[in-house]
């Protein structure tokens, strides 16, 4: 068990620092890749993004759900920056 925990943590870490170095599967990949784009470089989105997901057996559905996701969390780390709010005590900083 504690095999496992140290293997997702390290995996989040990598997923969070670097997702590129992941080990993860192609259709992943692609979403993380599309993320980047929808939060980097909006403008430049186009149906060829859409396509590339649906290629690795995103629905329109699984679509939709994640750019809810990507835009939510960019929205609200977008208002947590402008009204300079700082995280948490709690949290522990990587």
């Amino acid at each position: 068990m504690a095999a496992d925990a140290a293997t997702a943590d390290a995996l989040v870490h990598t997923l969070a620092s670097d997702w590129t170095r992941a080990q993860i599967s192609p259709a992943d990949a692609a979403l993380c890749a599309f993320a980047v784009k929808l939060t980097s470089d909006q403008g430049r989105m186009s149906p060829a993004d859409l396509d590339l997901l649906r290629a690795h057996s995103f629905d329109d559905r699984a679509i939709h759900d994640a750019v809810q996701v990507i835009g939510y969390f960019n929205y609200v780390t977008r208002v947590a920056d402008a009204l300079g709010v700082e995280p948490e005590n709690f949290i522990p900083r990587w």
